[in-house]
């Protein structure tokens, strides 16, 4: 174990400045990268924010997210006091009156008392969002504060990060693979452990504009500057296509069959690691000989790429030493998703690249409660309560919380089980939620929603009765874990330098509503760092011998762990110190026993995207176009930070890109205003034609609201004529309830008139 390099330390004075250095998280919202930071605060107003270029992953790197810090914080639109309203008067702005905690408190301990009285406590569930800090306190607000398992992310498929963590458990019985970008070395690239990758394999991702789950995109420009090839395979033109040795610009929803074509090659051509692939892998003859069914040449057909460039691709990636895998939203936003998941997994394994120097690494550290707390289902017994679970158990049992597509179906039972809602870091009808209107419909038959947020959101004006207000990260102490923890290679503190308003953290305010509610769990810490160190850090050790705390984290900025390639070799991947890896057969399993014991395929198999050219003709004929959403922006983490000026200066309106053939047909033009619509639904967005996009392809953005506009239903900022997910079908997911067809819809677009105030919003964003 060793801690970070830095020569200054957590704060001090320069001039009439207090600089407090601290890691990135959220909110504002982020993936935990932990982007390091300087915060330079004068009379205690946070004024400025810097890079700070000791941190050893970012070194003084940060994205606009970051250096918007100040308006974030001091933003008009944030609410700094708890606010209630009678939950007769939900979607009335004006409602809203301001309390105090102990008011709010006492409303919400006296409503999980009635409901766990007159329903069970089962009958309150904690909606979560994607990312944000909050999340990881999902599970812990549901299990340990209010004493029900049931968890819910509300995407249909759980299509984010989900069918990827639940393929690699099935296939390596790990957790999430990363590339190996030297996050885990005090002095990064310099340490002599790591090798630089020859190849990265980008497949729909794109890191450097999302740094997703604790990869720190920049890296990529990095390895990028040092010589690393790119593959990449988007239907875009991005920054990483741009500069690849090749790009695969592939029909969006086909991935699955350019994985198989691509492991085909590999084996065919006789380019696995032999070695390898006998010691540590279960059902290779299997795996080749279902690979074998998806030639090349019925890939490229599918997925309307050359077969040449297939072919190219896949040696180059097989034949590099070492080489990375990135994969990314795309595979998961699919019903076929976990299939997709299997062949990248298979890819790293047969060549060799799975926990070596420079290709794709694995955690193993006892990380105790550094992940999301799923292990706060106390009893454990209580995980047969969660709601999904008879119907879609893989996933639920795999992931721990409840189905999102059953919770739709049962909150809208007349007799359903639910009866509370409790929203953290969850801005559902903005996003992630597909058929948004039927979400908000079915949310208001609860009897009593709370939720902690920053600012006024859709979700919050709609449904909910109870505001609580959280914090920023630049006013609270807290530490940031790459990938929560998963790969177990980076801790950094997050140090509170300002108070701004009545806000609280989330951890102060599941504290003290579990010190109210469950005393016996909760009465024994009295502030969040002695929660933090006793449940969170505790298993982690010094390199002293101690158990880590946030005073080593403040003192030394980071803790890096000892890591250790190859941890299959050494029994550092089992609990019981034999060689091999978590799965039932102790190796990577390229038949998996555990999809078959699902009731799914052992191996991986194509099925083309629920509506396609291919598959449904007739609806292609009316809706032509494939559409992918959630493409990434510079400015903003899903729905957040549409107030904050800076980057609504830089980004101010929703985009959709098109190929200029696909404009010029239906006489669009770029800047025109547009409707996208479906059988499902319509939104509108504003048109960006890009020489670069995938003909028959659009590409458009995620998330979108504006605060600025009337917040009182039924407009709630006008989030319905924004919001591309109005077009996602319903339960149209896999076999075993995972992923669902947000990166393979079809539709068309017209052109829509302009909003009405667009001259109003660009005088205020753009002076």
């Amino acid at each position: 174990m060793a801690f970070g390099t830095f020569t200054t330390p957590v704060s001090w004075q320069e001039g009439d400045y207090t600089v407090t250095r601290t890691n990135s998280w959220s909110p504002p919202g982020d993936h935990p990268t932990g982007a390091g930071m300087l915060l330079y605060v004068k009379d205690g107003v946070l004024e400025k924010v810097e890079g700070d270029p000791q941190q050893s992953i970012t070194k003084g790197a940060l994205p606009i997210r970051m250096l918007s810090l100040p308006e974030y914080v001091y933003s008009p639109y944030r609410i700094l006091h708890p606010l209630r309203r009678d939950p007769a008067r939900r979607g009335d702005d004006a409602a809203w009156e301001q309390c105090t905690w102990d008011e709010a408190y006492d409303l919400v301990v006296e409503n999980v008392r009635r409901c766990t009285e007159q329903y069970g406590s089962n009958s309150i569930a904690t909606f979560v969002g994607t990312g944000r800090e909050a999340g990881n306190w999902g599970p812990t607000m549901s299990c340990r504060v209010f004493n029900s398992p049931n968890v819910v992310y509300m995407q249909s498929g759980w299509s984010c990060y989900g069918p990827r963590m639940a393929c690699t458990s099935y296939v390596l019985g790990a957790p999430y693979p990363e590339l190996d970008y030297a996050s885990q070395y005090p002095t990064s690239y310099d340490d002599p452990r790591w090798q630089r990758p020859e190849v990265i394999l980008i497949w729909g991702k794109e890191p450097l504009k999302s740094n997703p789950d604790g990869f720190w995109g920049h890296s990529i420009v990095d390895m990028y500057a040092m010589g690393t090839k790119f593959i990449v395979v988007d239907p875009r033109l991005t920054w990483e296509a741009a500069r690849a040795d090749i790009w695969l610009q592939v029909r969006p929803g086909t991935d699955a069959a350019l994985g198989m074509a691509f492991c085909n090659v590999i084996i065919s051509e006789d380019l696995y690691d032999h070695d390898f692939v006998e010691k540590w892998c279960f059902g290779f003859e299997q795996f080749a000989e279902r690979v074998q069914t998806m030639s090349v040449a019925e890939a490229a057909k599918i997925c309307e790429v050359p077969e040449r460039k297939i072919v190219e691709a896949a040696r180059l990636y097989a034949t590099a030493k070492p080489a990375a895998l990135q994969w990314g939203l795309a595979v998961d936003q699919k019903p076929n998703g976990i299939q997709m998941g299997f062949c990248c997994l298979a890819m790293m394994a047969i060549t060799g690249n799975i926990d070596n120097p420079g290709g794709n690494i694995m955690g193993a550290i006892d990380i105790g409660g550094l992940g999301s707390g799923y292990t706060d289902l106390d009893p454990q017994s209580k995980i047969n309560e969660q709601v999904g679970v008879d119907e879609y158990p893989a996933m639920v049992r795999t992931q721990q919380f409840t189905h999102p597509d059953v919770v739709l179906d049962e909150l809208e039972k007349e007799d359903s089980l639910f009866h509370m809602g409790f929203f953290t870091s969850a801005n559902a009808i903005a996003n992630p939620c597909n058929l948004p209107k039927r979400w908000e419909e079915a949310l208001a038959r609860l009897e009593f929603n709370v939720v902690m947020d920053i600012v006024m959101t859709p979700t919050a004006e709609a449904v909910c009765d109870l505001f609580l207000p959280v914090n920023t990260y630049a006013e609270r102490d807290m530490y940031v874990a790459t990938h929560y923890g998963a790969c177990g290679t980076w801790i950094g503190a997050i140090k509170k330098a300002v108070t701004v308003g009545e806000a609280k953290s989330d951890i102060t305010i599941m504290r003290e509503l579990g010190t109210r509610l469950r005393p016996e769990l909760w009465e024994r810490y009295r502030t969040d760092i002695e929660y933090i160190d006793d449940q969170k850090l505790c298993t982690l050790k010094t390199p002293d011998g101690r158990p880590l705390t946030m005073q080593d984290l403040f003192d030394h900025g980071t803790y890096h762990v000892d890591y250790e390639y190859r941890k299959y070799e050494k029994g550092l991947l089992r609990p019981d110190g034999q060689p091999g890896f978590m799965t039932p057969t102790g190796r990577i399993e390229l038949y998996s026993t555990m999809l078959e014991a699902w009731g799914d395929d052992p191996l991986p198999y194509y099925e083309e995207p629920p509506t396609s050219p291919h598959a449904t003709p007739e609806y292609a004929a009316e809706y032509p176009l494939v559409l992918s959403t959630g493409a990434r922006t510079w400015s903003y983490f899903h729905s957040e930070q549409r107030h904050v000026p800076l980057l609504r200066e830089v980004e101010p309106w929703p985009l959709v890109d098109i190929n200029p053939k696909d404009a010029e047909k239906r006489g669009l033009h770029d800047g025109d205003w547009v409707w996208l619509e479906n059988d499902v639904g319509r939104c509108k967005m504003k048109l960006s034609v890009k020489p670069g996009q995938k003909e028959g392809a659009l590409a458009s953005q995620h998330g979108w609201w504006y605060p600025e506009r009337e917040a009182s239903a039924p407009s709630l900022f006008d989030v319905y004529e924004v919001n591309v997910n109005n077009l996602v079908p319903y339960k149209t997911i896999g076999k075993l309830g995972w992923g669902a067809p947000f990166k393979c819809l079809m539709c068309k677009i017209s052109l829509a008139e302009p909003p009405a105030d667009i001259d109003k919003i660009e005088e205020v964003y753009h002076g």
